[in-house]
């Protein structure tokens, strides 16, 4: 595990990788130290390293970490596991860093399993750099759009392979949530599961940008979300949302 000094311009995105193979975190990491707005201030070798490293008591020395490039298999504990703990040590004084999660559509099953465990974001493994220099800045600004496009591929490739409600089965938390939002906030998440930023939303619906983040803002609150990928993954769960819409 690796880390650099953390006397850095308070605009610069700080990025840590967590992948077992050394020489995906070199590519890596020279695409991203590349950009003027980002640098990798933290490099790990499995879950558990990644864990330690960004654990809140741990990180006086490191210094603040915005988001974290997560692979999925690694041994010692996987990038689920380490997902999970990250974001479950954060707090108000000291938030966790954002996480996206690399993967690949024969990984489908550990995907949901990402999101629930407060995961941003999805690379695939084989995307091209600016691809992942686009997803790292989105998951960063928090209330921009759900790119890069493939988080929206694989959450409609999850949500389609779901079961189909049973009649007169349990409740489904997911539409008892949905149930809870204002006409006007359903459409704000209509149009953020398609994708569209606070700005783009604006536009559509007549309404100031500042409007729009109070929405979304409100939305996360009632539906229990960290974030948009997550709001966006309950609409598809209550039906409001269906693949392919």
């Amino acid at each position: 595990m690796t880390e650099q000094p953390s006397a850095h311009p308070t605009d610069v995105v700080r990025v840590a990788l967590v992948d077992d193979q050394q020489l995906v975190r070199a590519g890596f990491r020279m695409v991203i130290d590349s950009q003027p707005d980002l640098e990798v201030v933290l490099e790990a070798g499995d879950g558990a390293q990644a864990v330690r490293a960004l654990d809140p008591a741990a990180r006086t020395a490191l210094g603040r970490v915005d988001v974290v490039l997560m692979d999925v298999r690694m041994p010692t504990m996987d990038g689920l596991e380490a997902t999970a703990q990250i974001i479950a040590r954060g707090t108000d004084a000291e938030p966790a860093p954002r996480v996206i999660v690399l993967t690949t559509f024969d990984l489908d099953e550990y995907v949901m399993s990402a999101i629930r465990a407060g995961a941003s974001g999805f690379l695939l493994k084989d995307a091209p750099p600016e691809e992942m220099l686009t997803a790292i800045r989105t998951v960063h600004r928090g209330d921009a759009v759900i790119a890069p496009s493939s988080t929206r591929r694989l959450i409609e490739h999850l949500v389609s392979a779901l079961p189909e409600p049973v009649p007169d089965g349990p409740p489904n938390p997911a539409r008892a949530a949905v149930d809870d939002l204002t006409e006007r906030e359903r459409e704000v998440l209509l149009l953020m599961a398609r994708g569209r930023s606070n700005t783009e939303i604006g536009h559509d619906l007549f309404v100031a940008e500042a409007t729009v983040k109070t929405h979304v803002g409100r939305i996360l609150a009632k539906l229990g979300a960290r974030d948009r990928v997550q709001a966006v993954v309950t609409a598809y769960e209550a039906g409001l949302v269906t693949p392919g819409a």
